[in-house]
């Protein structure tokens, strides 16, 4: 299977830039997995087609103002970091530029609270650094730090929340969960007093969701490791929701990612957290989830080739040409796609 076979023609202007004003009017391609058959709605509609009993999955990973910038403290050359992931205690893994100025022991000074100091060195911009601030370390960063937003993206972000879901808690991703961003509380409490039960899990989302897909065949393809994790009351309300038959609904690729790895690795869901480099493309056969909420993805990405593996690839790049056509907003900031059964 070809890295090729996953592209298609998106015109730069249906990239979405800025969020829309209201978070769950934007608009919702819903597309049967089966038939392919395609229905036009708006977010706030995804209610109509969930049911009593049912089990909404949402990934409350919680964004780290990631993006920050300082000075070399022997040069005064200006440096910007995207913090990753959490390594150990105070040592973070970030991506660097320019990283050719960042060797083991150069230090990086951010304000009189932060600094840090380079304690190993790795390819394509990696580095680790420890960091030494005084207070709380998220505090300063909320502070300091830019939300880290895609790189097709080309507007400022006016309010930090809009690049966070409305439920996300866990802090630890440095990108967004983005099909959640749909979502209001008073949608979420409208869904709830529907009877459908409502639970969260964490993937904490790394460098891996802005990483292309590079070689030409995708099962060359080494996919990057994130950090998950799944309580035991989750995992009951799962298992018994797979018991009794009823729909297992994955907000996002990241809640995806995560329920197939537990349910591929374990057989059944179980309160767990580990590290999930799971690869899913066409042939992939789903263990866990019955249907999924999702953004339009990039072409050739790892997450368009998920959506296929669900749904069929003719039938995805058949609904992404109607949304072409249609001018759906793309991307991080865009509309929302559910695959039903």
């Amino acid at each position: 299977m070809k890295t090729e076979d996953f592209d298609y023609y998106l015109p730069e202007e249906l990239i979405a830039q800025v969020p829309i004003s209201k978070r769950d009017s934007s608009r919702l391609m819903v597309l049967d997995k089966k038939t392919g058959e395609i229905s036009h709605k708006h977010f706030y509609d995804i209610i109509d087609y969930l049911n009593k009993g049912d089990v909404l999955v949402l990934n409350d990973s919680k964004v780290i103002p990631a993006r920050i910038i300082g000075i070399k403290e022997e040069t005064n050359a200006v440096i910007e970091l995207l913090i990753l992931k959490n390594i150990k205690d105070d040592i973070w893994e970030c991506l660097c530029k320019p990283a050719k100025r960042i060797n083991v022991g150069t230090i990086v000074k951010f304000s009189d609270k932060l600094k840090c100091e380079c304690v190993s060195v790795f390819d394509e911009g990696i580095r680790h650094f420890k960091f030494i601030y005084d207070g709380i370390l998220m505090e300063i960063l909320d502070e300091l730090g830019e939300m880290p937003l895609p790189p097709y993206i080309h507007e400022k972000l006016n309010e930090k929340d809009r690049y966070q879901t409305v439920y996300a808690k866990n802090i630890g991703s440095a990108a967004a969960p983005t099909a959640g961003l749909h979502f209001t509380k008073e949608l979420l409490e409208e869904i709830k007093e529907k009877g459908v039960i409502v639970v969260t899990i964490t993937l904490h989302v790394g460098l891996g969701t802005f990483r292309p897909v590079n070689v030409s065949n995708i099962t060359e393809h080494k996919m990057h490791s994130e950090y998950y994790e799944m309580s035991k009351e989750v995992a009951n309300i799962l298992n018994n929701a797979k018991l009794n038959g009823n729909k297992i609904i994955s907000v996002g690729t990241t809640s995806t990612r995560t329920l197939e790895t537990i349910m591929s690795k374990y057989g059944c869901f179980k309160e767990c957290n580990g590290f999930t480099d799971i690869f899913i493309y066409p042939g992939y056969k789903f263990k866990a989830i019955n249907s999924l909420i999702t953004n339009f993805h990039l072409p050739k990405s790892t997450l368009l080739m998920l959506v296929s593996a669900l749904c069929g690839k003719d039938n995805i790049m058949n609904a992404y040409k109607v949304a072409v056509e249609n001018k759906y907003r793309f991307f991080s900031f865009g509309d929302a796609m559910f695959i039903k059964e």
